[in-house]
């Protein structure tokens, strides 16, 4: 028996004894020196000699073989969102719920996942009996997920990406549900594990969503004259860049597509709020509030 007691396992024993520090568990050597400390701080619950404890087993600083009755959260071959407690040369530890972190080799892991950051991951055991974590969730995720019945197009759902291929980002949304996002829809870099909120653009026939982290193009627009007005009040009402500014350029200004700042600017034109001359553009000054007026004449 005593062989096949390990660290990073789940094992029941024995309460032989108890003592001022705790609960004494068998061994399975028959000698006292072996039997495995259940300290105090780790029962959830009191225990009595001749109780058999399922308990949790790591190695304390000092080596010695100790027990615990804090169990991981989620069971073996069950998934989690856990954070990454510490990284080493051969892996990572991540947080499911034990007195001491379980172990993800390289070979398990997607991406190379930072100390602070959560991932999904599934609780198995090794051939050796030992609990570990692994990044590949595909078959679970699929078997924990729900159709998206409920789902509207338009709607914003929040999840957290679990696998990435070179067509996109898949993620588990709070409702359960899968989502895709195509990589033409990636405003800015993602990482597996990243939590984020999309726009839901498509129901798809196999209860499915695919999803956009872009606003719809009315708000988008809104977005971008706001972002133009704001820079005119900066620069006293008037700037030297119009419809023939080169694209580069608007996009180190403005953080635009040329296509984008044009039909901005045109809806600013329409509504009179802005007009072009000689390649500059100026605020019109009815268009300006009365704390814009204030900033334009103060400088």
């Amino acid at each position: 028996m005593a062989e096949t007691l390990q660290e990073n396992s789940i094992v029941s024993l024995e309460v032989l004894r108890l003592g001022e520090m705790g609960a004494f568990l068998n061994g399975g050597t028959g000698n006292t020196n072996d039997d495995i400390l259940l300290h105090k701080n780790q029962q959830t619950n009191p225990v009595n000699v001749g109780d058999s404890v399922t308990v949790f087993l790591y190695h304390d600083p000092a080596g010695r073989l100790t027990a615990s009755m804090n169990l991981p959260k989620i069971k073996v071959g069950q998934i989690g969102y856990t954070p990454v407690i510490n990284t080493t040369r051969f892996g990572a530890f991540v947080d499911v719920g034990t007195e001491r972190g379980i172990f993800m080799p390289f070979a398990e892991m997607k991406g190379r996942p930072k100390e602070g950051e959560y991932v999904w991951v599934k609780l198995y055991e090794d051939k050796s009996h030992r609990l570990a974590v692994s990044m590949e969730v595909e078959d679970e995720m699929r078997r924990a997920s729900k159709a998206a019945t409920d789902a509207k197009v338009g709607d914003w759902v929040e999840g957290a990406i679990y696998n990435m291929t070179d067509q996109g980002a898949y993620l588990m949304t709070r409702e359960r549900w899968i989502a895709f996002l195509h990589r033409s829809e990636f405003t800015r870099p993602i990482l597996i594990g990243q939590m984020i909120k999309g726009r839901i653009t498509y129901l798809r026939e196999d209860g499915r969503i695919n999803i956009s982290l872009r606003p719809t193009k009315e708000n988008a627009m809104q977005d971008d004259c706001d972002k133009i007005i704001a820079f005119l009040v900066e620069r006293k009402g008037k700037i030297p860049y119009g419809d023939k500014t080169a694209p580069a350029v608007i996009k180190t200004k403005f953080g635009l597509s040329k296509a984008a700042f044009k039909r901005a600017m045109g809806h600013l034109m329409k509504e009179k709020k802005v007009r072009q001359e000689d390649g500059w553009t100026y605020l019109i000054p009815s268009a300006e509030t009365d704390e814009e007026k204030e900033n334009i004449e103060m400088s």
